[in-house]
């Protein structure tokens, strides 16, 4: 089995930061991209950022140039870094990883179980 635990979710106010951080452990042979993706209430879920093993990240248009993703790939461990951080961010926000858990097997995606993030004065 895989595990994806997160941390880092909380309450701020608008213009101040946070970081998020997910590790997987557990039957893992490979890892292959890993992303960070959100939910608000009444709407579907939608991709943050993601990142590949070798460091190429796509981020969507509403957080570029205030979040940044990064790995350490020794650690199986995703980051999520969010800056001015603005209401329209709350959200629960979930991590993602592609693993290969068993030699043979194919990629597969496992999910964290979502850390709250809620931005407001």
């Amino acid at each position: 089995q895989v595990q994806l635990v997160e941390s880092g979710g909380g309450l701020v106010q608008p213009g101040e930061s946070l970081r998020l951080d997910c590790a997987a452990s557990g039957s893992i042979v490979s890892i292959g991209a890993m992303g960070w993706y959100r939910q608000a209430p009444g709407k579907e879920r939608e991709l943050v950022a993601t990142i590949t093993p070798g460091g190429r990240t796509k981020a969507a248009d509403s957080v570029k140039g205030r979040f940044t993703i990064s790995r350490d790939n020794t650690k199986n461990t995703v980051y999520l870094q969010m800056n001015s951080l603005k209401p329209e961010d709350t959200a629960v926000y979930y991590c993602n990883a592609e693993v290969v858990p068993f030699i043979g097997w194919t990629t597969r995606s496992y999910w964290g179980q979502g850390t709250q993030v809620t931005v407001s004065s």
